[in-house]
């Protein structure tokens, strides 16, 4: 049976003919010609963390105190890295994050496409954003028979809120990933210092700019008058969600509830006792909050308290290492961010697709090498802090 890491196989033949990787299939080379690639404005925003991005560094730093033992003389020539999901079976535990410059990622502007591309080239579930340079019903069909999430802030305006949420599930999205930490941007100084915050230019803003409720609140055409539009957005992005607000997501979605931004043990076990379909274990890449625990030290304790409850987990992942690691550590499924915007920046969907088979398959040959032929044997096989 093909296998993810049958990836490299593919490389070495390629090379046998004189080819090589059109893209870089480590993390470090990746960034270093995305940021070449990207214009500094985006890259800015795509790089940058909160206050002087020590949680941000640290999200990724940690996953090295982490270890895992290997096992000998154990037959891993058939490996399964399929998971169970909101009902849905997966071939892998990995899916892509959301990023709200995901259209800008590309040079067409369409990176959001791109990355639905690549979701339907690979298998690995898209969580779109709610900040779009495309509307998320163009969005969801490119992924093809991949399943997709929609990730949502929440508006101040409960209209605007209920009518983003029903055209998601209106155009098949699989689950709605409420994400809790933003609804106020934290202080980044790397997009103060240009300057830059692309929404307020306009950016990524279609999802708004296509809704009935949204235009209807703006009772002028959108394309006249972007200014307002945008003034529009800026004041009603989003609010803070108490627990009560669950029950209200529970009435205008039958659609299985994910809240993302989940890092304390007691916020998990609020929100199992609030029925919620799953916990995101998230502190926004280091992004929205800085002088935080990395995200993977955090993430034992809130599995613990999740009980039954599936969590998933992002923050810091650059490899297909961290993600056994995080699975190691008991997340259901891994969420990649960075890398694959990466890889949207240096060759669209194509890119991207490899990234993530590049992710996949380092995955795949660690369970292969270290004697795990399925996920449940990663788990017990668990990790180690080593430092």
């Amino acid at each position: 049976m093909p296998h993810y890491g049958d990836y490299q196989n593919q490389i070495y033949a390629a090379g046998l003919q004189g080819v090589s990787p059109k893209l870089p299939v480590d993390y470090a080379t990746l960034a270093r010609r995305a940021a070449a690639a990207l214009p500094p404005q985006v890259l800015t925003y795509i790089q940058g963390g909160c206050g002087d991005e020590w949680t941000q560094d640290e999200n990724a730093r940690a996953f090295r105190h982490w270890g895992m033992v290997p096992r000998m003389m154990v037959d891993t020539r058939e490996r399964d890295l399929s998971i169970e999901l909101f009902g849905l079976t997966l071939p892998s535990p990995v899916f892509m994050a959301p990023i709200g410059v995901t259209g800008l990622c590309t040079p067409d502007g369409h990176g959001d496409l791109a990355a639905a591309r690549a979701s339907a080239l690979t298998g690995v579930p898209l969580t779109a954003s709610t900040l779009s340079n495309d509307p998320l019903e163009a969005v969801r069909p490119l992924c093809g028979d991949t399943p997709a999430f929609f990730q949502l802030y929440t508006p101040a305006d409960r209209a605007l809120a209920e009518s983003l949420i029903a055209r998601a599930e209106a155009a098949g999205y699989q689950a709605l990933v409420v994400t809790l930490d933003t609804w106020v941007t934290g202080w980044r100084p790397r997009d103060l210092n240009v300057a830059n915050f692309p929404q307020l230019r306009g950016h990524v803003l279609q999802n708004y700019f296509a809704d009935p409720v949204f235009r209807r609140m703006l009772g002028k055409p959108v394309a006249d008058h972007p200014r307002e539009a945008i003034a529009l957005w800026a004041a009603n992005f989003a609010r803070p969600l108490g627990w009560a607000d669950i029950a209200w997501f529970r009435s205008v979605t039958k659609l299985p509830i994910v809240l993302k931004g989940i890092c304390h043990p007691d916020d998990a076990r609020r929100a199992v006792a609030a029925g919620v379909d799953a916990i995101y274990l998230s502190n926004h890449g280091g992004r929205q909050a800085n002088g935080g625990i990395a995200a993977i030290d955090l993430l034992p304790a809130v599995v613990a308290a999740a009980g039954a409850t599936p969590v998933l987990f992002d923050s810091g992942v650059r490899s297909g290492t961290d993600v056994i690691k995080a699975l190691a550590l008991g997340a259901r499924a891994v969420g990649i961010g960075r890398p694959y915007a990466y890889g949207l920046a240096l060759d669209g969907a194509d890119g991207c697709a490899h990234v993530l088979r590049c992710i996949l398959a380092e995955a795949d040959l660690l369970m292969a090498v270290n004697g795990w032929p399925t996920l449940a044997a990663v788990r017990e096989a668990g990790a180690t802090r080593t430092g």
